[in-house]
């Protein structure tokens, strides 16, 4: 089996942000994307939970980006401009894929 390798971005930021996010990727030529909503956690101004908030204005989301690594500084740079205007972070790891014309 032939393994490829790519790059996985994961942005966490507030959930209003999403669409903002989304669109962004969507002019970025991304191929695809994953969004999951992120119950809790804990960061710099300490533990958070989305329990008990009454609309998403409190809530954060997860959303994971792969990408070949020719392509990291094209999506990276616009992403990093819209989350670092927001409570958000942004990570780049390297994976491993076995589907290379997904990414």
């Amino acid at each position: 089996m032939e393994l490829h390798a790519r790059k996985r971005i994961d942005i966490v930021l507030e959930a209003p942000v999403l669409k903002r996010l989304t669109d962004l990727l969507d002019r970025l030529d991304v191929t695809g994307y994953t969004v999951l909503p992120v119950l809790g956690g804990k960061g710099h101004h300490g533990v958070w939970s989305r329990e008990g908030l009454p609309s998403s204005a409190g809530a954060m989301v997860s959303v994971t980006v792969i990408t070949a690594e020719e392509n990291l500084d094209a999506v990276l740079e616009p992403v990093f401009t819209l989350v670092k205007r927001h409570i958000g972070i942004v990570t780049v790891s390297d994976v491993t894929v076995l589907r290379s014309d997904r990414f």
